[in-house]
């Protein structure tokens, strides 16, 4: 490769993990009957679009689902994990407060030396740390990047809270960037607006040995949504404005899946029938960081992604945080 060639990076490996535990919704409604707590299989699909999602066992950490994600992904590019000189975990369920949970990962993979952390945007979180791969890899800091996406969002829900307990699942999902002189990164866009903090967080602190606050998750569901496909859209129009392609060019797009209700209204803005939208939501619930890269796989497992596609990523999360990226596969 020339020095004056330019630097682009490109996904050249994706990979996935789901704890073992499937969570129907009949299952959930039953758990909760036994709490007090009163819902359905129908309700939860009315509101939400999901039908299933996985729960880790107990002693199943982050790392371990990042670990299984990211050696599919390994696996699928034809690396070894010697190769990667770059590790980024976005997540908001890490193992520990420090060290962080991508360093974790890296001893688990055998890695040494490259730089390992976390990035915390919540649901937005994998964009975000897509975004900063990129950076790294176009500045010529890194040549080969592991960014993986991993929850274990079953441990911060309320159980006796039925608009937030049967959103959420557990899984990790990975993609390995390379550098290239052929693009495949096209544009990124990452935001936050820190006025909003109080509509979606888990407002809980380690002190002295306790938990002070509120260590579940609390949202305000109306105000996420009437936010988020708003942002969504500006986000997913400058990324396209960006690289210089329109709403026709898109193959696919591939939301955060929190809620059917949002990814159907950022694709109607976006023109774009539902045919062309990768949902994972009704199997997988709302995996918060996990969802983009876990939705990546499957898609591209099952031949819907082909090389030549080009894909628009965009996710919401608490902050709030929002972004977008476009991609070529």
């Amino acid at each position: 490769m020339s020095q004056f060639s330019p630097l682009f990076s490109r996904i050249v490996g994706t990979g996935s993990a789901l704890p073992p535990q499937r969570i129907t919704n009949q299952d959930l409604v039953d758990r909760l009957a036994a709490r007090g707590v009163e819902t359905s299989d129908a309700w939860i699909v009315e509101r939400t679009g999901i039908r299933a999602r996985h729960f880790a066992e107990t002693g199943a950490a982050t790392s371990d689902l990042a670990v299984e994600a990211a050696r599919n992904a390994l696996n699928a590019a034809g690396l070894a994990p010697q190769d990667v000189d770059l590790l980024i975990v976005a997540t908001s369920t890490p193992d520990m407060l420090f060290p962080s949970t991508a360093c974790i990962v890296q001893g688990k993979l055998g890695i040494v030396g490259a730089p390992a952390f976390d990035v915390q945007a919540v649901c937005a979180g994998f964009v975000y740390a897509l975004t900063v791969a990129d950076a790294m890899i176009r500045s010529g800091s890194a040549k080969t990047a592991l960014v993986i996406g991993a929850e274990v969002f079953s441990r911060l829900l309320d159980f006796d809270d039925r608009a937030t307990c049967v959103l959420f699942g557990d899984g990790a999902g990975a993609v390995v960037l390379a550098r290239s002189t052929e693009p495949g990164i096209l544009a990124t866009e990452i935001h936050a607006d820190g006025r909003h903090t109080h509509i979606l967080q888990a407002p809980a602190q380690l002190s002295g040995g306790r938990v002070l606050g509120h260590p579940f998750v609390r949202m305000d569901g109306q105000a996420v949504f009437r936010l988020a496909v708003g942002l969504l859209d500006e986000a997913a129009q400058s990324v396209l404005a960006k690289a210089g392609q329109t709403c026709k060019d898109i193959d696919w797009l591939i939301p955060h899946q929190a809620n059917l209700r949002i990814m159907q209204g950022t694709a109607r803005k976006l023109h774009l029938s539902m045919e062309k939208v990768v949902v994972t939501l009704d199997a997988h619930g709302n995996t918060s960081a996990a969802s983009i890269p876990l939705a990546i796989d499957v898609a591209m497992r099952d031949g819907r992604l082909q090389k030549g596609h080009t894909v628009v990523l965009e996710a919401v999360g608490g902050g709030f945080t929002w972004g977008a990226a476009l991609l070529r596969i």
